[in-house]
């Protein structure tokens, strides 16, 4: 198991020398949230949807067309996220 406290010391002893190592840590762990939000919200949404196919046959129409845009809106907000979060470290 890796241990997060040395990591963090090394950042935070980097800040002395350059201020913005902190916005990196922070922009890093913001963009790996986003991005793991997403993946376990659409992972949800594929394994609910297929179940729904699964029991309804008939509606498979209906919910995919669902899943699919459920999906595109999760993308787009982790996208944002991830933008938010290299906006603040400043490498955009």
């Amino acid at each position: 198991m890796i241990e997060i406290l040395p990591l963090l010391q090394v950042a935070t002893d980097a800040t002395t020398s350059n201020p913005r190592g902190l916005m990196a840590v922070g922009a890093g762990l913001g963009a790996g949230l986003a991005v793991i939000g997403a993946g376990l919200g659409i992972g949800r949404i594929g394994g609910q949807a297929v179940e729904g196919m699964a029991r309804q046959p008939e509606a498979a129409g209906r919910i995919q067309t669902a899943a699919l845009i459920l999906a595109a809106l999760i993308e787009g907000a982790a996208l944002f996220g991830v933008v938010i979060a290299f906006q603040i470290q400043g490498k955009i």
